[in-house]
């Protein structure tokens, strides 16, 4: 017996197709996209988020990020007032 799609609210039930095309807002929302009821539901979109889910998580450990020195926001102010202003507001 197959777990039945949970439905939308207008009565029909979400396709993977339509899951999948709303995962990229739920990623930058912040949201869980495993807390979405299709995913409890659906084991090809819960694979899939999963999957997604890991490799956030390890792009996060490719570049460790820092931020600049104030030297360099400062080198770049004085830059930028160095330049001419040709008319710019």
């Amino acid at each position: 017996m197959t777990a039945r799609q949970p439905e939308r609210p207008n009565g029909k039930i979400m396709t993977c197709a339509e899951f999948q095309e709303m995962l990229p807002d739920l990623f930058e929302s912040g949201k869980n996209p495993s807390e979405e009821e299709h995913v409890k539901t659906c084991a090809n979109c819960a694979a899939l988020v999963r999957d997604l889910e890991y490799i956030a998580s390890q792009a996060k450990l490719l570049l460790p990020i820092h931020d600049p020195a104030p030297a360099v926001w400062d080198n770049i102010q004085s830059a930028l007032r160095r330049e001419p202003d040709n008319g710019r507001p």
